[in-house]
């Protein structure tokens, strides 16, 4: 079932952010969502995942099975380790720890398994982040700029590692970089405000 959202509208104070915002997102399948700074990207996730409320307007069609959110910030528990990190969402599963691991070297990050993300840099924490909601089994996966402070390097990495996580999972990923809706082959949606 594709995620429909009807008449969404959403102000703050004086400002209006989304419009009457009508769009389908198909279902089990990676739709980008680009657009200036400020034209609502990542309040739209926001509504979706239902930390806000839409002023006016439906939505509809929200995949069971729970949502997985990456935020613009990381959210890391900072006295935890990488792995740790990922262990604190993740069920207890025979093999728990060893998708931990594989995810995390996968990503660049073996050489710091122990360190505590407190000493990570932005970028291995973006990487974290990035492992923690695509491990989660969710129905529903939104990313809000999951690449953003990567080098060109560690970027082709984290989208090599995405991009057979998401197969075949509704997933909404806000971007200023029209280069990650082909490499994911992505619908693209562009807001504007």
């Amino acid at each position: 079932m594709n995620l429909i959202l009807k008449n969404v509208t959403k102000t703050y104070g004086d400002h209006m952010v989304l419009d009457r915002f009508c769009h389908a997102f198909p279902a089990n399948r990676i739709t980008t969502i680009e657009g200036r700074s400020g034209c609502g990207k990542t309040t739209l996730l926001r509504l979706i995942a239902g930390l806000e409320a839409p002023d006016a307007g439906t939505i509809e069609g929200v995949p069971a099975g729970g949502i997985a959110m990456m935020f613009q910030e990381d959210r890391l528990p900072p006295q935890l380790t990488a792995a740790g990190c990922l262990r604190a969402v993740l069920k207890k599963t025979p093999d728990r720890d060893a998708r931990i691991d594989g995810a995390l070297r996968a990503l660049g990050l073996g050489d710091a398994l122990g360190q505590p993300v407190s000493e990570f840099s932005g970028g291995m924490r973006r990487r974290v982040a990035l492992a923690r909601a695509l491990l989660y089994p969710a129905g529903l996966v939104l990313l809000d700029e999951p690449f953003k402070g990567l080098d060109a390097a560690t970027r082709d990495c984290a989208v090599a590692f995405a991009r057979p996580l998401l197969a075949g999972r509704t997933t909404l990923l806000v971007t200023h970089d029209q280069d990650d809706a082909g490499a994911f082959d992505a619908e693209r949606l562009l807001l504007e405000t």
